[in-house]
């Protein structure tokens, strides 16, 4: 999927790529759909758990995990992009999910509490926006990052200058909210 997208991703090729019958395959997923949807599911559950582990981690500053959670997406991005895209193309059959809106609700949950940590004293209404703004471009910026080569220096440097741009912005929050 891919070296080819979602368009030329067929039950036959995925069996033949994985060894088994096609009738195999068919006894765990019925169609296409099925299959792009399982792959689907795994990357929200596995960006679930980054959140969960990353910022969860309260022994470490806010700070310090915001950072290491801009690393670990950006490095996941580029290292993952080909099956990103090949995901995206097929969204459609699944964005509206219940498992889609459930993977959505737990995300938001683990970045709401550490936004809370991030931000104690800001209204709720700042907190919400700080993490649309910082998901949002986390998730859009690094997309269009992850679309060419970069070596990991580049990576490296990248993340930092992200995590530096949104560290400083939550400084900056923090100063207005205790000012």
């Amino acid at each position: 999927m891919a070296q080819e997208g979602a368009q030329r991703f067929t039950t036959a090729r995925v069996a033949e790529r994985a060894g088994v019958s096609v009738g195999s395959l068919y006894q765990y997923f019925p169609n296409k759909a099925a299959i792009l949807f399982r792959l689907q599911s795994d990357e929200w559950r596995q960006t679930s758990n980054l959140l969960g582990e990353v910022l969860g981690d309260e022994t470490r500053p806010p700070l310090d995990r915001l950072r290491s959670l801009v690393h670990a997406f950006i490095r996941s991005e580029c290292e993952e992009a080909a099956v990103r895209v090949a995901l995206n193309d097929a969204a459609p059959l699944y964005r509206y999910a219940p498992e889609a809106q459930e993977a959505r609700g737990a995300a938001d949950a683990i970045i709401d509490q550490f936004m809370r940590e991030a931000l104690p004293d800001a209204s709720d209404a700042i907190r919400t926006m700080a993490a649309d703004l910082i998901m949002t471009t986390m998730s859009t910026v690094g997309k269009e990052f992850s679309e060419a080569a970069h070596d990991e220096n580049e990576i490296s440097a990248f993340a930092d200058a992200m995590a530096d741009m949104f560290c400083a912005y939550l400084r900056s929050l923090n100063s207005l909210s205790n000012g």
